[in-house]
């Protein structure tokens, strides 16, 4: 059976399994996916419900029968390919309920996969128009479950809400303007029946925000912009506007000023808060937007029921670099104090008061850094260095400012990708880079759906040896425990266990598991495509699972410079591994 509603192809024999399953056991099979399964989803070991293994997002498992003595012994389930001719870019991280894995892919596609044998249940393709705008590449880094839902989004910007069993559309909303540079790319987030999303674009110009709709049906609750001066919204009524206008921002650029909110976040119970960050300040040129350039650059804790920011923090004031602030927040607890942590694209490590934010410390997770000495513990700002391209209206042509060399480079000490934290080793496994640019600011004017730099730049790798570094962090003393060189930059999400161990992938393609209070490599296993999704862990039948999924792309390949030259040998594609322990 074949069903055009933006593609839905939803076999057989799968369908008629799916019918025989759901009369013998009844109800059981239809419960859907609760608040508090979501709150819980860290401690039940037989799901994966939510993006980050947790509300908290600390991508740890406490399944132990995989452990640092049997992994050796790790071997595929099986495989499952995504078909066709999108195979790049797979960032995903896959969910499993009720026996079946939703998984997304390129090209804004989601499947769903019966979890013991790897057959396709349904399959939804979102038909995607011409002149869409991704920043970088074709990515979607997940879905989201709440009830009878599987709920995703589109790199035309549109949240899009499945059923699980069927993959036949329920509601569909629109985030916004995908010809104005919007996308959506990031997996969704559940808190309290409501699914918060962010957007993607802010290279294009866009205006970053936070949403909140109704998770059943799609109704828009609250909105939350993240630049200072524009309104939110609650309940269809507005709710002051952010910050203060011209606060931070010269003039009208607060009308187009970035702070895109496209990695997602994660969500405290204990302080009934959401962490979401957002990007970059537009353009890059930043001699053109004076001031700190609020709430860019930032973590925001936002209230779940009103959107109401509570309290920011601002990594990078007046970013010059494309730094971000995006990067996961993640709760943990310390010395008995309720903290927060992030690794920045700018380089350094930060710890928060997750109650306020207040800066409990910051230090370097990378060897170089060239634009701040360090960070004022006081004030919580850098202390900046001379590592600012120059103004192109003060050259001799007008066209371009003085290039400098610079640390980390705009990919970052660590982009996108989830770093995971152990309560076991008190330790957190962030997959970092080591490389510059060179970098140059251009005169730039706003146009609408073009992109909005004013600056140009070549990556270069800081070291031969390696580009990225799987270090195990310790919050604490800031010091790096152990750390795992990669020839290629690290690019996919970490993932650690009760039993000991730490799984990440690599664009050579290899998914490694390593131990957590070590770093020895304890196995490895070629999937025959780069590994830059997002590895997740889950016991059915008496037996512990890992899954990841396998696709070469994002950003590295396209904005990656000298660095895109280094790896360009390494091949795209599109799959799911599944592996387990075979049985004695």
């Amino acid at each position: 059976m074949l069903i055009y509603s933006n593609r839905l192809h939803v076999r057989p024999a799968a369908l008629i399994a799916g019918v025989s399953l759901l009369c013998s056991v009844g109800t059981a099979h239809a419960a859907g996916v609760t608040d508090q399964d979501i709150i819980n989803d860290a401690q039940t070991t037989a799901d994966v419900v939510g993006w980050g293994i947790g509300p908290r997002g600390q991508r740890y498992s406490p399944l132990k029968t995989l452990n640092t003595e049997n992994v050796a012994k790790l071997v595929p389930a099986w495989t499952f390919s995504f078909g066709g001719e999108k195979q790049r870019g797979q960032e995903a991280q896959p969910l499993v309920h009720d026996g079946k894995i939703f998984v997304t892919a390129s090209y804004s596609r989601i499947f769903a996969i019966d979890a013991k044998t790897g057959e396709e249940l349904w399959q939804y393709d979102h038909r995607l128009p011409d002149g869409i705008l991704p920043c970088c590449d074709v990515v979607n880094r997940g879905a989201a479950l709440y009830d009878n839902l599987v709920i995703f989004g589109t790199l035309d910007a549109q949240l899009v809400a499945l059923d699980r069993d069927s993959g036949k559309v329920v509601w569909k909303e629109k985030l916004d303007d995908y010809k104005a540079g919007y996308s959506f790319t990031s997996a969704p987030l559940i808190v309290k029946g409501k699914v918060i999303t962010g957007v993607s674009g802010g290279e294009f110009g866009i205006v970053g925000r936070v949403d909140a709709r109704d998770a059943k049906t799609g109704e828009l609750i609250w909105t939350r912009p993240t630049v200072e001066g524009h309104m939110g919204y609650l309940n269809g009524k507005e709710s002051g506007i952010t910050g203060e206008l011209n606060a931070t921002w010269p003039g009208d650029l607060w009308k187009t000023g970035g702070a895109a909110t496209w990695a997602g976040g994660n969500y405290d119970p204990d302080t009934n808060l959401i962490f979401w960050g957002t990007g970059n300040p537009a353009p890059w040129n930043a001699h053109t937007r004076p001031g700190d350039n609020l709430y860019s650059t930032s973590t925001l804790a936002i209230d779940p029921d009103t959107g109401k920011i509570v309290w920011h923090y601002q990594f990078t004031p007046n970013d010059g670099w494309d730094y971000d602030g995006v990067n996961e927040t993640i709760a943990f607890d310390m010395d008995g104090k309720k903290l927060a942590a992030h690794a920045d694209r700018n380089g350094f490590f930060y710890i928060l008061d997750r109650s306020n934010g207040k800066l409990v410390n910051a230090f370097p997770f990378v060897k170089q850094i060239d634009w701040a000495k360090g960070i004022d513990l006081e004030t919580g700002r850098p202390i900046e260095a001379s590592a600012r391209a120059g103004d192109p209206s003060k050259s001799e042509d007008g066209k371009k400012g003085e290039v400098v060399f610079v640390a980390p480079s705009f990919l970052g000490g660590k982009n996108w990708m989830p770093m995971a934290y152990s309560p076991d080793t008190n330790l957190f496994y962030v997959p970092a880079n080591e490389w510059g640019m060179d970098l140059w600011n251009e005169p730039i004017t706003y146009k609408k759906g073009a992109a909005y730099l004013g600056a140009g730049f070549t990556i270069k790798p800081l070291f031969e040896d390696y580009i990225g570094a799987l270090r195990a962090v310790d919050p604490k003393s800031g010091q790096i425990v152990w750390e795992y060189k990669n020839d290629a930059p690290l690019w996919g999400g970490v993932l650690a266990t009760a039993g000991g161990l730490v799984f990440t992938g690599t664009p050579e393609g290899y998914l490694k598991a390593f131990d957590a209070k070590t770093g020895k490599e304890l196995w490895k296993f070629q999937t025959g495509s780069g590994v830059v999704g997002c590895p997740v862990t889950w016991e059915m039948d008496g037996e512990q699972f890992v899954a990841v999924p396998s696709g070469w792309g994002g950003a590295v390949p396209l904005w990656g410079g000298d660095v895109a030259k280094k790896v360009k040998y390494l091949n795209q594609g599109g799959s799911l591994w599944v592996f387990k322990l075979p049985k004695a």
